[in-house]
């Protein structure tokens, strides 16, 4: 623990190594921690990848995370690895520590952890993915344009997506633990699938086995009511019962949902200032390398400007050193008043001789600040004095210069 990074990013996945890209052209120092020896996270496993955008012909998952990885090292990113075990989110310097036994710190933190789908854990799957396996449908269906191909589940997600299937394949037959009938979906998706000519059904059932020399060729069904098995020859096998994102430890740490996934909003700030999730972790309408990458390049992107308000804030406004009283000024361009307002600080600042400093915030810009020192109302002024904001002034209306002479004869001797 000799140094402290600017950016600690926490998995390298695609939008841990966006973030690193975006990161460490910014000229933050950046560090991807992976537990893995190879990035690319879940990208790194799928050997075929057309859906990325200006990458089709002849592009696998380990071949486009590379040039992810190449590219985030060519811009100065350190690559670490370990197994984060525990994470103390409560200080302005951010502290990871993996299984290893190393501890890193870091002004922000970008969480990158990722998202496993579920196996359904049978002979031939691990062996058979990618060459036939699969889960996702967005990803993969064009590989199976007038081929038969199986799903696994019966939830929201598993009848969406072979939904989506058939406008590829010819045939895709639902294996359905249920008696005939009862699907775990909703009730509106149910009656639409079951409409559906090119859906087919296997109830009472599980899948036992997937089989195939290269590729996938058959299913081995059990009845789980009679436990007769047979075979059903497909191409394809598709898997949605579910995804567990990798956030274990994080619990208590930061915001998850119900189901473990990270809470962020749309510029992937979390509810502890200095952290933010990026990728199939983060609760998200799409997870696909596409997201994550434009998640990273959000995050990254955000986190540059939240240092730079830290530091604007520390060298100008809380160091106790500069004894003179600083006035914190959150205007808005947008806000026309505002602009009004602040000439108005400026000409009282400008008349005291450089003996109360002044530093302009752009509020839409600079949201964090704002919301840590309570901006309810455009244009606002807030007096520091050692460091501690001790008297403000709100509103076009109360803004005057006889009103901010009173708060300085007030609160400050100048």
């Amino acid at each position: 623990m000799s140094e402290i990074y600017d950016l600690l990013i926490v998995g390298a996945g695609p939008g841990g190594l966006a973030a690193g890209i975006y990161g460490s052209r910014a000229k933050m120092k950046t560090a991807v921690l992976d537990k893995n020896a190879e990035p690319g996270g879940q990208a790194s496993t799928t050997d075929e990848m057309e859906n990325y955008p200006g990458f089709y012909k002849g592009t696998t998952g380990p071949g486009i995370m590379k040039e992810f990885a190449d590219h985030a090292k060519a811009f100065g990113t350190e690559f670490l690895r370990g197994t984060v075990d525990e994470v103390d989110f409560t200080g302005p310097i951010k502290t990871v520590h993996t299984q290893q036994g190393d501890t890193y710190e870091s002004k922000v933190v970008i969480l990158s952890p990722g998202a496993t789908p579920r196996k359904i854990n049978v002979k031939g799957e691990a062996e058979l993915r990618g060459k036939g396996v699969s889960y996702c449908a967005t990803c993969d269906a064009d590989f199976f344009v007038d081929l038969d191909v199986v799903v696994v589940g019966n939830g929201d997600a598993a009848i969406e997506e072979a939904m989506y299937l058939t406008k590829f394949a010819e045939t895709v037959t639902i294996i359905v633990i249920h008696e005939e009938g009862n699907l775990d979906c909703n009730k509106a998706s149910a009656e639409k699938a079951m409409k559906n000519p090119k859906l087919k059904w296997v109830w009472n059932s599980t899948v036992e086995e997937i089989a195939g020399d290269e590729l996938v060729e058959k299913v081995v069904l059990k009845n789980i009511n009679t436990g007769e098995l047979t075979d059903l020859e497909t191409n394809g096998v598709f898997v949605f019962i579910g995804t567990e994102p990798h956030t274990d430890f994080l619990k208590g740490k930061v915001e998850l949902d119900d189901r473990g996934y990270l809470v962020a909003n749309d510029m992937m700030e979390t509810n502890v200032p200095g952290v933010y999730a990026v990728g199939d972790a983060r609760v998200k309408y799409l997870r696909q390398v596409v997201t994550a990458a434009a998640d990273g390049a959000i995050a990254a992107s955000a986190a540059e400007k939240y240092l730079s308000e830290l530091e604007t804030l520390q060298n100008d406004v809380l160091d106790e050193s500069k004894k003179k009283p600083v006035i914190l000024a959150f205007w808005a361009p947008q806000v026309e008043e505002s602009i009004d307002s602040i000439a108005i600080v400026d000409k009282v600042v400008e008349e005291k001789n450089g003996s109360i400093g002044l530093v302009k915030l752009d509020t839409y810009r600079a949201k964090k600040t704002a919301t840590q020192y309570n901006v309810s109302e455009i244009p606002t002024i807030v007096l520091f004095k050692d460091g501690k904001d001790i008297a403000r002034l709100e509103g076009t209306k109360n803004i005057t210069p006889e009103a901010l002479e009173d708060l300085l004869k007030e609160s400050v001797e100048v």
